[in-house]
């Protein structure tokens, strides 16, 4: 008998215990479970329901998430961009003299040669395959806002490709010469400005050297008529 309830008294101490185990670990693991949830409350994203302002239908199909490098303005073609690509660079190549235009067309870059091995880098675009040339020439006229006469062979080839172009353009914000032009002497080949940032760096024209229109008019007030000017292939 003595056995009997020495053995009850033990399974009643065994099942006590397992049972507080098991109570223990369920509370721990609900207050996990509701810890985590609260967790992800917190952190989950806010949901927006505002609707785009689309008053200009060009900010709905050219917004991005991030902020744009190029300003509403120079984006529309505006008369002058901010944009610039310019640098100063170590240049020490003594064939050149200060003063002097060096046209690197596989680099798509333009320096002007500054005294104490320097030079003003700008990116430009340069003629496109079958259009590029290279040589030594100098810089015969410099215009402001220049108008354009394009020549005879353009007109002709454009014409073949179905595209009519103006035999005269007046100068301004629509021309496609830009700001400002200087004249490279003995060719029909111009440094000129443009708006369409998208050219820049690449072969896109005609043989015309062409750069931003504020790198283009930061040339120009360097340059005197005269200055030499170097294209290298």
């Amino acid at each position: 008998m003595y056995d009997l309830r020495r053995a009850a008294a033990l399974l009643a101490v065994i099942v006590f215990t397992f049972t507080g185990v098991a109570s223990t670990a369920f509370s721990a693991t609900n207050t996990q479970k509701q810890n985590f949830s609260l967790y992800k409350k917190k952190n989950k994203p806010a949901q927006t329901t505002g609707r785009r302002d689309c008053s200009n239908p060009f900010q709905c199909l050219f917004r991005s998430t991030r902020p744009r490098a190029v300003t509403t303005a120079s984006f529309f073609g505006s008369a002058m961009s901010h944009r610039s690509y310019r640098q100063t660079v170590a240049f020490d190549d003594p064939r050149y003299r200060p003063g002097s235009i060096v046209i690197r067309t596989p680099e798509r870059a333009l320096y002007y040669v500054l005294p104490d091995g320097e030079a003003i880098r700008y990116k430009v675009g340069v003629g496109r395959e079958g259009f590029q040339w290279s040589g030594s020439s100098r810089i015969v006229a410099k215009k402001e806002w220049p108008s354009w006469s394009p020549p005879p062979q353009m007109i002709a080839r454009e014409a073949a490709k179905g595209v009519t172009i103006p035999a005269y353009m007046e100068g301004g914000p629509n021309n496609p010469l830009g700001a400002r032009a200087l004249y490279i002497g003995g060719t029909l080949f111009r440094i000129h400005g443009t708006n369409n940032a998208r050219s820049i760096g690449g072969a896109v024209s005609s043989g015309c050297i062409r750069m931003l229109n504020a790198d283009v008019v930061h040339l120009y007030n360097q340059v005197s008529v005269g200055a030499p000017v170097h294209v290298i292939q």
